[in-house]
């Protein structure tokens, strides 16, 4: 077994992989079509038997990344850019619920039974069949609903409730380290900062693992230093 091949091999299968990952963009595991999952498997397999089989060279292993790469940016340009084709290529999400009436054709199509859809029902804290509105099956194989009107969550503005602006949370602590850039964002400093502390029975900021500033300007302490 030559350890210095494969070692090399390993490297050049890594850094192909990598290369095509930032080429082809970040896509989440639960938004992979069928196309891609298989894609994906059929080049582990390639890369893992160019790996381990002497006869096949450094070259041939980066020239296969290459192809593959390749076919699958190809594929990706295609798609994006030809709408007509997209359908055929990739298939079309399918409305399995229609104004709460279950389309019993589509879920047959789609290989479906009743228990498979409440199950994914389930999985969007739906527990019952006759709360939905519209359910759309779509390419991956997830299932996205629409609650009807009776069953959807109340909002701020059902509730004639102020709605404030949307603002993300900002880290202040880190490790019991404060983060100077969020302070002075804020417009604020390390007395302002020890007081706030003190407020929650806190010493300073070397007993905080965590904090945060939240959307409402508030400090939140989400993990402390435990001794």
């Amino acid at each position: 077994m030559d350890y210095g091949l494969i070692t090399i091999k390993l490297i050049a299968g890594f850094i192909g992989l990598w290369a095509m990952t930032r080429l082809l963009g970040k896509k989440e595991i639960s938004a992979l079509t069928p196309f891609d999952f298989i894609s994906a498997v059929i080049l582990g397999d390639l890369v893992g038997d160019t790996i381990y089989e002497k006869k096949y060279s450094v070259l041939m292993l980066v020239f296969t990344l290459a192809v593959w790469t390749l076919l699958s940016v190809t594929f990706e340009k295609i798609t994006l850019h030809l709408p007509k084709l997209r359908k055929p290529l990739e298939g079309e999400p399918e409305v399995l619920i229609r104004d709460g009436k279950i389309d019993l054709g589509k879920l047959r199509k789609n290989n479906l039974d009743f228990e498979q859809l409440r199950m994914m029902l389930r999985s969007k804290d739906t527990f019952s069949v006759s709360e939905v509105a519209y359910a759309i099956y779509e390419t991956n194989g997830s299932l996205s609903i629409l609650k009807k009107a009776q069953y959807e969550p109340a909002t701020r503005e059902d509730l004639l409730v102020p709605v404030p602006e949307s603002t993300l949370p900002l880290s202040i602590i880190e490790d019991g380290i404060i983060q100077r850039q969020t302070l002075s964002k804020l417009g604020q400093d390390d007395a302002w900062l020890d007081g706030e502390l003190r407020k929650q029975g806190y010493n300073g900021p070397q007993s905080v693992a965590y904090a945060e500033i939240t959307e409402e300007g508030e400090l939140a302490i989400i993990s402390s230093v435990s001794h």
